[in-house]
Protein backbone atom coordinates (compact mmCIF):
# COMPACT_ATOMS: atom_id res chain seq x y z
CA UNK A 1 0.00 0.00 0.00
CA UNK A 2 1.27 3.47 -0.93
CA UNK A 3 0.19 7.06 -0.21
CA UNK A 4 1.12 9.71 -2.78
CA UNK A 5 1.08 12.84 -0.64
CA UNK A 6 1.31 15.40 -3.46
CA UNK A 7 -0.39 15.14 -6.86
CA UNK A 8 -1.77 17.64 -9.35
CA UNK A 9 -4.39 15.52 -11.08
CA UNK A 10 -6.44 18.72 -11.11
CA UNK A 11 -4.51 20.34 -13.98
CA UNK A 12 -4.89 20.17 -17.75
CA UNK A 13 -2.18 17.55 -18.38
CA UNK A 14 -4.67 14.94 -17.13
CA UNK A 15 -7.80 16.17 -18.90
CA UNK A 16 -7.75 13.37 -21.48
CA UNK A 17 -7.23 10.35 -19.24
CA UNK A 18 -7.69 11.31 -15.58
CA UNK A 19 -9.79 8.27 -14.66
CA UNK A 20 -7.34 5.91 -16.35
CA UNK A 21 -4.48 7.52 -14.39
CA UNK A 22 -6.36 6.97 -11.13
CA UNK A 23 -6.99 3.37 -12.16
CA UNK A 24 -3.31 2.75 -12.88
CA UNK A 25 -2.43 4.19 -9.49
CA UNK A 26 -4.74 1.70 -7.77
CA UNK A 27 -3.22 -1.16 -9.77
CA UNK A 28 0.24 -0.05 -8.59
CA UNK A 29 -0.89 -0.20 -4.95
CA UNK A 30 -1.47 3.53 -4.44
CA UNK A 31 -4.40 3.48 -2.03
CA UNK A 32 -4.43 7.16 -1.08
CA UNK A 33 -3.42 10.49 -2.57
CA UNK A 34 -3.75 14.20 -1.82
CA UNK A 35 -4.60 16.50 -4.73
CA UNK A 36 -3.09 19.93 -4.17
CA UNK A 37 -4.94 23.06 -5.29
CA UNK A 38 -2.86 26.20 -5.58
CA UNK A 39 -4.93 28.92 -7.34
CA UNK A 40 -8.50 29.91 -8.24
CA UNK A 41 -8.85 27.22 -10.90
CA UNK A 42 -7.10 24.26 -9.32
CA UNK A 43 -8.58 24.55 -5.81
CA UNK A 44 -12.20 23.75 -6.82
CA UNK A 45 -10.95 20.97 -9.09
CA UNK A 46 -8.96 19.43 -6.23
CA UNK A 47 -12.03 19.39 -4.01
CA UNK A 48 -14.18 17.94 -6.80
CA UNK A 49 -11.74 15.04 -7.25
CA UNK A 50 -11.71 14.43 -3.51
CA UNK A 51 -15.51 14.40 -3.39
CA UNK A 52 -15.74 11.93 -6.26
CA UNK A 53 -13.12 9.45 -4.99
CA UNK A 54 -13.24 7.96 -1.48
CA UNK A 55 -9.46 7.69 -0.96
CA UNK A 56 -8.51 10.98 -2.58
CA UNK A 57 -8.17 14.06 -0.37
CA UNK A 58 -7.47 17.72 -1.07
CA UNK A 59 -5.12 20.47 0.08
CA UNK A 60 -5.94 24.11 -0.62
CA UNK A 61 -3.52 27.01 -0.70
CA UNK A 62 -1.82 29.65 -2.81
CA UNK A 63 1.37 29.00 -4.74
CA UNK A 64 4.21 31.49 -4.12
CA UNK A 65 4.81 32.06 -7.85
CA UNK A 66 1.30 33.55 -8.00
CA UNK A 67 1.47 35.42 -4.68
CA UNK A 68 1.19 38.73 -6.52
CA UNK A 69 -2.28 37.73 -7.75
CA UNK A 70 -3.73 36.72 -4.40
CA UNK A 71 -6.39 38.98 -2.90
CA UNK A 72 -7.83 39.06 0.60
CA UNK A 73 -10.99 37.45 -0.76
CA UNK A 74 -8.92 34.46 -1.89
CA UNK A 75 -7.52 34.04 1.61
CA UNK A 76 -11.01 34.16 3.09
CA UNK A 77 -12.18 31.62 0.51
CA UNK A 78 -9.38 29.21 1.41
CA UNK A 79 -10.24 29.58 5.09
CA UNK A 80 -13.88 28.74 4.37
CA UNK A 81 -12.89 25.69 2.33
CA UNK A 82 -10.72 24.43 5.19
CA UNK A 83 -13.83 23.13 6.92
CA UNK A 84 -14.62 20.77 4.03
CA UNK A 85 -14.41 17.17 5.31
CA UNK A 86 -12.01 16.12 2.53
CA UNK A 87 -9.60 19.06 2.97
CA UNK A 88 -6.66 17.81 5.03
CA UNK A 89 -4.01 20.54 4.68
CA UNK A 90 -3.35 24.13 3.71
CA UNK A 91 -0.94 24.54 0.80
CA UNK A 92 1.01 24.41 -1.15
CA UNK A 93 2.55 27.61 0.13
CA UNK A 94 6.07 28.92 0.58
CA UNK A 95 8.70 30.77 -1.43
CA UNK A 96 9.97 30.38 -4.98
CA UNK A 97 13.01 32.47 -5.88
CA UNK A 98 13.59 30.73 -9.23
CA UNK A 99 10.78 32.49 -11.06
CA UNK A 100 10.40 36.25 -10.70
CA UNK A 101 6.67 36.77 -11.26
CA UNK A 102 6.02 37.69 -7.62
CA UNK A 103 8.43 39.92 -5.65
CA UNK A 104 10.07 38.23 -2.68
CA UNK A 105 8.45 40.53 -0.14
CA UNK A 106 4.99 39.79 -1.57
CA UNK A 107 5.71 36.07 -1.42
CA UNK A 108 6.79 36.36 2.20
CA UNK A 109 3.65 38.27 3.17
CA UNK A 110 1.34 35.74 1.50
CA UNK A 111 3.32 32.90 3.09
CA UNK A 112 2.94 34.36 6.57
CA UNK A 113 -0.78 34.97 6.05
CA UNK A 114 -1.34 31.35 5.06
CA UNK A 115 0.57 30.03 8.07
CA UNK A 116 -1.65 32.18 10.29
CA UNK A 117 -4.71 30.86 8.47
CA UNK A 118 -3.59 27.25 9.00
CA UNK A 119 -3.21 27.91 12.70
CA UNK A 120 -6.71 29.38 12.86
CA UNK A 121 -8.26 26.31 11.21
CA UNK A 122 -5.84 23.87 12.88
CA UNK A 123 -4.63 22.17 9.71
CA UNK A 124 -1.04 21.26 8.79
CA UNK A 125 0.75 23.02 5.93
CA UNK A 126 2.51 21.92 2.75
CA UNK A 127 5.64 23.84 1.86
CA UNK A 128 6.90 24.67 -1.63
CA UNK A 129 10.55 25.70 -1.57
CA UNK A 130 12.67 26.66 -4.53
CA UNK A 131 16.02 28.31 -3.84
CA UNK A 132 14.68 29.89 -0.62
CA UNK A 133 15.53 27.50 2.20
CA UNK A 134 17.00 29.95 4.72
CA UNK A 135 14.08 32.38 4.40
CA UNK A 136 11.52 29.58 4.61
CA UNK A 137 12.98 28.14 7.81
CA UNK A 138 13.21 31.62 9.34
CA UNK A 139 9.56 32.40 8.55
CA UNK A 140 8.35 29.02 9.79
CA UNK A 141 10.20 29.60 13.05
CA UNK A 142 9.02 33.20 13.45
CA UNK A 143 5.40 32.24 12.76
CA UNK A 144 5.57 29.22 15.09
CA UNK A 145 4.49 26.85 12.32
CA UNK A 146 5.42 23.97 14.63
CA UNK A 147 2.01 24.53 16.20
CA UNK A 148 0.37 22.82 13.21
CA UNK A 149 3.34 21.05 11.61
CA UNK A 150 3.71 20.36 7.95
CA UNK A 151 5.41 18.72 5.00
CA UNK A 152 8.55 19.87 3.25
CA UNK A 153 7.25 18.94 -0.18
CA UNK A 154 9.68 17.40 -2.68
CA UNK A 155 12.61 18.09 -0.35
CA UNK A 156 15.71 18.90 -2.37
CA UNK A 157 18.07 20.43 0.16
CA UNK A 158 21.14 19.10 1.89
CA UNK A 159 20.76 16.80 4.88
CA UNK A 160 21.99 19.58 7.19
CA UNK A 161 18.54 21.22 6.99
CA UNK A 162 16.62 18.09 7.92
CA UNK A 163 16.95 18.52 11.68
CA UNK A 164 15.66 22.10 11.60
CA UNK A 165 12.55 20.81 9.84
CA UNK A 166 12.09 17.91 12.24
CA UNK A 167 12.40 20.30 15.18
CA UNK A 168 9.42 22.25 13.83
CA UNK A 169 7.19 19.17 13.68
CA UNK A 170 7.65 18.73 9.92
CA UNK A 171 7.79 15.65 7.75
CA UNK A 172 10.17 15.23 4.82
CA UNK A 173 8.63 14.16 1.52
CA UNK A 174 10.74 12.80 -1.32
CA UNK A 175 9.75 12.50 -4.97
CA UNK A 176 11.16 11.62 -8.36
CA UNK A 177 14.54 13.39 -7.95
CA UNK A 178 15.64 10.75 -5.43
CA UNK A 179 15.84 8.36 -8.40
CA UNK A 180 17.86 10.70 -10.66
CA UNK A 181 21.37 9.47 -11.33
CA UNK A 182 23.19 12.70 -10.38
CA UNK A 183 20.82 13.95 -7.65
CA UNK A 184 23.03 13.47 -4.62
CA UNK A 185 21.13 15.66 -2.13
CA UNK A 186 17.81 13.75 -2.01
CA UNK A 187 19.72 10.47 -1.86
CA UNK A 188 21.60 11.68 1.21
CA UNK A 189 18.36 12.87 2.79
CA UNK A 190 16.64 9.54 2.09
CA UNK A 191 19.24 7.82 4.25
CA UNK A 192 19.04 10.12 7.28
CA UNK A 193 15.38 11.08 7.71
CA UNK A 194 13.85 9.10 10.59
CA UNK A 195 11.48 6.51 9.15
CA UNK A 196 8.59 7.92 11.16
CA UNK A 197 8.98 11.33 9.48
CA UNK A 198 9.36 10.16 5.89
CA UNK A 199 6.75 10.57 3.13
CA UNK A 200 6.69 9.85 -0.61
CA UNK A 201 5.12 11.76 -3.47
CA UNK A 202 5.16 12.26 -7.23
CA UNK A 203 4.25 15.95 -7.66
CA UNK A 204 2.74 14.66 -10.90
CA UNK A 205 2.69 15.60 -13.74
CA UNK A 206 6.13 17.00 -12.89
CA UNK A 207 9.43 15.33 -11.92
CA UNK A 208 8.78 11.82 -13.21
CA UNK A 209 11.19 9.32 -11.62
CA UNK A 210 13.74 7.27 -13.53
CA UNK A 211 13.24 5.52 -15.98
CA UNK A 212 10.36 7.82 -16.94
CA UNK A 213 12.26 11.07 -16.46
CA UNK A 214 11.15 13.72 -18.96
CA UNK A 215 7.73 12.13 -19.44
CA UNK A 216 4.47 13.05 -17.74
CA UNK A 217 4.53 11.85 -14.17
CA UNK A 218 1.56 10.08 -12.56
CA UNK A 219 0.72 8.64 -9.11
CA UNK A 220 1.50 5.04 -10.09
CA UNK A 221 5.16 6.06 -10.33
CA UNK A 222 5.36 6.78 -6.61
CA UNK A 223 6.20 3.09 -6.30
CA UNK A 224 9.53 3.82 -8.05
CA UNK A 225 10.27 6.49 -5.44
CA UNK A 226 9.57 4.12 -2.56
CA UNK A 227 11.65 1.38 -4.17
CA UNK A 228 14.63 3.70 -4.53
CA UNK A 229 14.38 4.86 -0.92
CA UNK A 230 14.27 1.23 0.21
CA UNK A 231 17.41 0.53 -1.82
CA UNK A 232 19.22 3.55 -0.35
CA UNK A 233 18.23 2.69 3.22
CA UNK A 234 18.95 -1.01 2.68
CA UNK A 235 15.52 -2.08 3.86
CA UNK A 236 12.60 -3.79 2.13
CA UNK A 237 10.18 -1.98 -0.14
CA UNK A 238 7.38 -3.24 2.10
CA UNK A 239 8.93 -1.51 5.12
CA UNK A 240 9.13 1.82 3.29
CA UNK A 241 5.64 1.58 1.82
CA UNK A 242 4.07 0.63 5.15
CA UNK A 243 5.91 3.31 7.12
CA UNK A 244 5.28 6.15 4.67
CA UNK A 245 1.61 5.23 4.35
CA UNK A 246 1.13 5.11 8.13
CA UNK A 247 2.98 8.42 8.46
CA UNK A 248 0.75 10.08 5.87
CA UNK A 249 -2.47 8.76 7.39
CA UNK A 250 -1.36 10.06 10.79
CA UNK A 251 -0.17 13.40 9.44
CA UNK A 252 -3.37 14.14 7.51
CA UNK A 253 -5.62 12.77 10.26
CA UNK A 254 -7.20 10.16 8.01
CA UNK A 255 -8.95 7.16 9.56
CA UNK A 256 -8.84 3.96 7.55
Amino acid sequence: MLFDTHVHLNISQFNEDREEVIGRAKQAGVEYMVVVGFDRQTIPDAIKLAEENPNIYAAVGWHPVDAFDMEESDLKWIEELASHPKVVAIGEMGLDYHWDKSPKEVQKEVFRKQIALAKRVNLPIIIHNREATEDIIQILQEENAAEVGGIMHCFNDSAEYVQACLDMNFYISLGGPVTFKNATLPKEVAKVVPMDRLLVETDCPFLAPHPNRGKRNEPAYVKLVAEKIAELREVSFEEVSQATTENALHFFGIDR
